[in-house]
């Protein structure tokens, strides 16, 4: 068998095809290393389709309460505490079961379908003509709404009430049911502060920010809207 001889050059232009697919292959491998990295970051693949948004009346995010008070774990204290309470209505993912505990009857006719979804943690839909209108939910506080003259709250234990009238419009100074007092001012656009007053002094502080917030002061519901309106029932 004859070998031909090869020049320097030939080599080298036989060899450039081998380089090439090698570098190919490295590309092809750094994009499946990306496609993991982007995979583990959390991205959406295409085609999922995004959980569904729960109904609530309340928009956005709460705004933090005043540093001289605390959000209350157990309803508002009693006439004769002394620390402040601060309480507001909440939003959050809706009932985590597909039937709720419990449903009860409204004052306005309505109804009230509560679900507990975890300690102290307790979503009621509000239902008229068979389609949910608002949404309540404790998780870490007590909850109120003013649903046109309606008012309603919902304490950390589950406990609801619903009523109208006995409302008073901020700002101003306004007697409430149990004894209490209730200092409202206005300290911005939807935003009113309500200092709940007992024979001591102030024992809780009601805030809202973009909407209705209510505290359980030892049995007595206190309902403050976002346009100043507070209520109270015992």
């Amino acid at each position: 068998m004859n070998l031909q001889k090869r020049t320097s050059r030939q080599a080298t232009a036989e060899a450039r095809p081998v380089r090439r697919a090698g570098l190919a292959l490295a590309a092809a491998s750094l994009l499946v290393v990306g496609g993991t990295a982007c995979e583990s970051d959390g991205a959406t693949p295409a085609g999922d389709a995004a959980p569904a948004a729960s109904a609530s009346t309340e928009p956005g995010d709460q705004a933090a309460s005043p540093s001289d008070t605390a959000s209350p774990t157990s309803g508002a204290r009693s006439p004769d505490a002394e620390e402040d309470v601060t309480a507001t209505s909440g939003e959050g993912d809706g009932p985590g079961k597909s039937s709720p505990d419990r449903t009860e009857k409204l004052v306005d006719g309505s109804e009230a379908r509560i679900t507990e979804v975890g300690e102290q943690h307790y979503v009621a839909e509000i239902v008229s003509k068979g389609a949910v209108v608002a949404t309540l939910e404790t998780d870490g506080h007590d909850a109120g709404l003013n649903a046109n003259g309606m008012f309603v709250a919902l304490t950390l234990g589950g406990d609801l009430a619903s009523w109208m009238g006995n409302d008073h419009q901020g700002p101003g100074t306004f007697e409430l049911e149990g004894g209490w007092k209730a200092k409202v001012t206005k300290v911005g656009e939807l935003r009113y502060r309500a200092q709940i007053i007992g024979h001591d002094g102030v024992a809780g502080t009601l805030e809202t920010d973009g909407h209705d917030t209510g505290l359980d002061a030892n049995g007595v519901y206190i309902v403050l809207s976002n346009g100043g309106v507070i209520s109270s029932h015992k």
